[in-house]
């Protein structure tokens, strides 16, 4: 009866709030996955900041694709490939689009205690930031913040944007579930 309990009490969401947006986070198999959904959507897609942390002694190997929102209302969303994600910021953004996902993330993440990540936006952001042409620069600040699929040893942790095809609009009600390596991690979105 007690191990039952341990095993239930392991997989609770733990909700939290930090800089206006709301955080769920849950951990399984050592793995914790966190996320908010972003209070915007760029170009055509709706955006949630992810953040991920191995305390396992297992190599964790994580892509965007793995995530899934499933609408109250509609067929699910499965989130874009972050190549696909790049592309289509790098043809199609224009600079004011890649500023406000910058700056949107930037407070998101750097106002959240919670969030270390060691492999994660601001690494990616620094190496942009080396580039030239301020052309380059907007598409690399881009693809600095898109989450990028990847392979998460013990105590690495990493975090990303994910954008999910939803003709432009905010993600909205319903419920975020991602597959990683087995495991399943399912999050209410209200």
């Amino acid at each position: 009866m007690l191990l039952l309990c341990g095993a239930t009490a392991a997989a609770q969401v733990l909700e939290f709030y930090s800089n206006g947006l709301k955080y769920q986070a849950v951990t399984r198999g050592g793995l914790t996955l966190m996320y908010a959904r972003m209070p915007l959507s760029i170009r055509n897609y709706g955006v949630i900041q992810v953040a991920l942390n191995n305390g396992s002694s297992a190599v964790w190997r994580v892509k965007t694709t793995d995530f899934v929102f499933e609408p109250k209302e509609g067929q699910p969303i499965r989130a874009a490939a972050e190549s696909e994600v790049i592309y289509d910021l790098f043809r199609n953004a224009g600079r004011v689009e890649v500023v406000k996902l910058q700056t949107a993330y930037e407070q998101a993440l750097f106002g959240n205690q919670h969030i270390r990540s060691m492999n994660g936006y601001e690494q990616r952001r620094l190496s942009a930031l080396s580039l030239g042409d301020k052309g380059i620069k907007a598409a690399a600040a881009a693809s600095a913040i898109t989450f990028v699929s990847c392979e998460l040893a013990s105590g690495d942790s990493t975090d990303g944007a994910m954008y999910f095809p939803n003709n432009g609009h905010e993600l909205g009600p319903g419920r975020l579930v991602a597959v990683i390596e087995g495991q399943v991690f399912e999050f209410q979105v209200n």
